[in-house]
């Protein structure tokens, strides 16, 4: 298993550090691990497959405009030894307008922690999009799921939704109202191939990948 880990600042202080920068199509990272704090994983441009990883954080820890899907990976919320008091984020997404094929899907994953709650996501772009399928939410998840941070009144622009979830996590009777309500069509469609691999480049890889290998 290969880890990256944030680094700590010139003053002895923890601040914000990208552990992992991907600004490249068609990159995928089998069993890997991402910790750190804040912004530990800059998902940024590109086409992008994570199976079985594992990435830690608290605030916007999963953050950029990729077009990714997170398979059987671990989600952990810590502040480590910050004194940072505020809100958590797992996922700041940043699309930009309806065609863009930014968005980050979490197919059968496991988010936990054991020192705070976090948003499962908060608006860094305007039509913002996440999607969480079939995947273990612990209490750790803020009971009102989402966060539309500078986009307060644009809320029916994003794209928030929560699909066969399960755990003390996943109980939406406390959700933001405008949390979005898909069908079992659209959700398989982000978790299949068409959403990020229609022409297959998984199995061309020197180590072949594909999509359901949970």
């Amino acid at each position: 298993m290969n880890h990256v880990r944030s680094v700590q600042d010139a003053n002895n202080e923890r601040q914000a550090a990208v552990a992992v920068h991907i600004g490249g199509d068609k990159i995928a990272f089998d069993r890997c691990s991402f910790l750190g704090v804040q912004d530990t994983l800059f998902d940024d441009l590109g086409r992008h497959y994570f199976y079985k990883c594992y990435i830690e954080g608290y605030v916007d820890f999963i953050f950029g405009s990729g077009q990714s899907i997170y398979e059987s990976c671990h989600i952990v919320i810590t502040t480590g030894d910050s004194d940072y008091s505020g809100p958590g984020f797992i996922t700041a997404n940043r699309r930009n307008n309806m065609k863009d094929s930014s968005g980050f899907v979490f197919n059968h994953c496991i988010v936990e922690g054991n020192n705070a709650q976090a948003f499962l996501g908060r608006a860094w772009g305007p039509f913002s999009r996440v999607f969480f399928f079939e995947s273990n939410l612990s209490s750790v998840v803020d009971p009102a799921g989402w966060h539309a941070w500078k986009y307060v009144g644009q809320e029916n622009q994003l794209m928030y939704a929560e699909m066969n979830c399960y755990g003390p996590g996943a109980n939406t009777s406390q959700r933001v109202k405008w949390e979005k309500q898909i069908t079992l069509k659209e959700a398989y469609h982000l978790v299949g191939n068409r959403f990020m691999n229609l022409d297959g480049w998984l199995g061309k890889l020197p180590i072949p990948l594909k999509l359901g290998d949970n």
